[in-house]
């Protein structure tokens, strides 16, 4: 099994995409008598609980496509938190329908932001929204073909002619069509 079959599967994405505090929670942390309310995350944990490998957090931080910047121990160890976590689900779903890195790091940066700002977040969303729309669109029609392809070769088999399948590389030659010989003319 893959990582990428692996992300987020112990995270319901509707849950996290119909979540209005999550961007609430992007930018600050939630205490309560100076106590964090989040657990703190190692690197490896992190890794397992989202299904990205240590190296792919990593190219993320520097990439600035954390919500949050990641806290360090004194020793350098980095820390994570359960927003983090939640972040890194949708992050990993508009990078795979296509969201290019420099539109989430201006997605964050609006969040980070605060309030103010979200028709901007609404425009860029509804954007990309659009983009995948169309990538479906495409999809479908690329599906469309290879349901039509898988048909003719069901029916050729199920006839016993699949020897009447295309096959560019045994072409059955053609004779010319006089109608469309080159002729040079009369008196040439």
């Amino acid at each position: 099994m893959t990582n990428q079959t692996l992300i987020f599967s112990h995270i319901p994405i509707a849950r996290l995409a119909n979540d209005p505090t999550l961007e609430t929670r992007v930018g600050s942390r939630s205490t309560a008598a100076g106590r964090e309310l989040t657990m703190d995350l190692t690197i490896g944990e992190m890794a397992e609980r989202s299904g990205l490998s240590v190296h792919t957090l990593r190219f993320y931080e520097r990439e600035g496509l954390f919500a949050n910047p990641v806290r360090r121990l004194a020793n350098g160890r980095r820390i994570y938190h359960e927003e983090d976590v939640e972040w890194l689900a949708i992050c990993t779903k508009l990078r795979s329908s296509g969201m290019s890195l420099a539109t989430i790091r201006q997605y964050i940066d609006l969040v980070r932001q605060g309030p103010g700002n979200e028709h901007e977040r609404l425009e860029l969303l509804r954007r990309h929204e659009d983009q995948v729309r169309a990538q479906l669109r495409e999809l479908q029609e690329t599906l469309d073909v290879m349901r039509a392809k898988v048909r003719i070769y069901e029916d050729h088999l199920a006839r016993g002619e699949a020897h009447q399948l295309w096959n560019p590389s045994h072409r059955t030659p053609t004779p010319p069509d006089p109608a469309q010989e080159c002729h040079p003319p009369e008196g040439a």
